[in-house]
């Protein structure tokens, strides 16, 4: 028996973010992470000469008075070299219309706008107004949903008065805005927004909530921004993880959690894991769970049969969407001249698809090569009900389709790849263990953001959810502001109410 005051499951940046800020204020953390690695869908592979992104591809919250950078001074280690993504994006309708170019900087953005969509100004304004109140908000370290009166207590303290007013729109939607300023027939605008919004709350503009789509759409202009990570994404994780050094956290690696239990007997939580040799138990007053909620069904059963409430609720959360992800490599020359690392462009055959290319010199490939990333949504249903040859068969497929719409986007010739392959949610579920390969949080829409969203505070004690289903969403942002939230509630919970970054 391995007995610590905290045990974190899941090596995520989630997960390495509560357990660097926890054990930075002293607490003994112990991590258990399955893979062989951290970082999880932020993680990072390697085929030949290549280095791949797992999932995320860019970074926000790096910028003095991000999320990023507020945790890495508090834990006194060095941000990861990154560079500002301008323009951020590049969305293309792929018809003949010009390219929507997604500008760092306000102005250039703001003129895009009205070059893009003419009339759209007040729209626009509006999303910043609330973006504004919203980033005021979030700074003062709100905790959401509220449980208990601590809770509320920190909640009312990060109230200002423009939230009063923004709060009129808590079960609003982007497309209420839109009604609002006049825009619910704007075809062009509607098309632009459904495929941003899909990226980061994974809802339409009918779906998302107004309060947090509004600031998903504002997150790449001055003075925030995305960032592209210079080595990879796997630095962010390496950066935590020196911290976790420097503190003493046990961190482990190869161990699958197999269940967990509450020790009635010594008011603790027991949880079992495994390696491919040996079993273990670990044994802690307070236990993170970063892992998708739904995943408590699997590790949990016996506790959840006597909160039917809870385990209903678990049963009935909407399921998340799952990815395919084409990763390949080719020499700079062999493609077209690109101006932006990450491009959104409309596929016939996938609907969309999102590409990230790296930065010559970054790392990911040798001098004079890139990698390029593509990842389109699906549902995970439509890949584990497949014989093992129709598996193969529709991968391949996808494969070969997905080939073809980038060499017909970026005049590649199909001679010219020097790497492709790849990873359906099947594959997702084996590298990350989230359920059916799921590859983002929960739905931002009203009835689960915010006020009406899955609490990190369960009906358990001592049991703490984080990561991307929990307030505010998904990212490496979110999970980070969804880290310090927990470890917020757990040090006041141990008697350190005045904890803040």
């Amino acid at each position: 028996m391995r007995k610590s005051e905290v045990v974190v499951v899941g090596a995520g940046i989630a997960g390495l973010t509560s357990a660097a800020i926890l054990s930075k204020q002293g607490l003994s953390v112990t991590l258990i992470e399955s893979h062989v690695q951290s970082g999880g869908c932020a993680g990072t592979f390697k085929r030949k000469n290549y280095i791949f992104d797992v999932g995320a591809t860019q970074v926000a919250g790096l910028e003095r008075g991000g999320i990023h950078s507020r945790i890495f001074d508090f834990l006194d280690i060095p941000s990861p070299e990154a560079t500002i993504l301008d323009p951020a994006c590049i969305v293309d309708f792929n018809d003949d219309s010009k390219p929507i170019q997604i500008w760092h900087d306000k102005k250039k953005w703001i003129a895009e706008q009205e070059m893009q969509f003419p009339g759209s100004r007040n729209f626009w304004k509006l999303c910043s107004l609330i973006h504004q109140s919203n980033w005021i908000f979030a700074n003062n370290n709100p905790v959401l949903p509220i449980r208990n009166f601590w809770d509320f207590s920190q909640l009312f303290k990060a109230l200002v008065p423009s939230n009063l007013i923004t709060g009129i729109l808590l079960k609003s939607t982007i497309f209420d805005l839109l009604r609002i300023c006049g825009l619910s027939k704007n075809k062009r605008l509607i098309k632009f927004l459904n495929l941003q919004l899909k990226l980061y709350s994974q809802e339409d503009v009918y779906s998302t909530a107004a309060l947090y789509g509004s600031t998903v759409l504002q997150m790449c202009q001055k003075p925030h921004g995305l960032w592209h990570l210079t080595k990879s994404m796997q630095s962010l994780s390496e950066a935590l993880e020196s911290s976790l050094r420097k503190t003493g956290v046990n961190l482990i690696f190869g161990q699958k959690v197999d269940s967990i239990n509450f020790d009635e007997l010594n008011k603790c939580w027991k949880i079992s894991a495994k390696s491919k040799k040996n079993s273990f138990v670990y044994q802690a007053k307070d236990l993170i769970y970063t892992a998708p909620p739904q995943a408590l069904l699997k590790h949990f059963k016996e506790p959840l049969d006597r909160k039917q409430n809870y385990k209903k609720r678990l049963n009935n959360l909407p399921d998340p969407s799952g990815a395919i992800v084409f990763y390949s490599a080719l020499k700079k020359e062999h493609i077209k001249k690109i101006f932006s690392n990450h491009y959104q462009f409309v596929s016939h055959e996938f609907g969309s698809l999102f590409v990230s290319i790296s930065e010559d010199g970054d790392g990911r490939a040798p001098k004079g090569e890139v990698t390029l990333i593509a990842s389109i949504f699906t549902e995970t249903k439509d890949w584990f009900n497949l014989d093992k040859q129709s598996y193969l068969k529709r991968k391949n497929d996808c494969l070969e389709k997905i080939s073809l719409e980038l060499e017909s986007y970026f005049d590649i010739d199909s001679e010219n790849w020097l790497h492709r392959e790849l990873a359906t949610p099947l594959g997702f579920q084996k590298w990350t263990n989230r359920p059916n390969g799921i590859v983002g949080g929960l739905g931002q829409n009203p009835d689960l953001f915010g006020l009406f969203g899955l609490s990190s505070r369960t009906p358990f004690e001592g049991l703490w959810l984080c990561g991307d289903s929990i307030y505010p969403g998904e990212g490496t942002a979110g999970v980070s502001q969804s880290a310090l939230m927990v470890s917020r509630q757990i040090l006041a919970s141990k008697g350190i109410v005045n904890f803040n970054l």
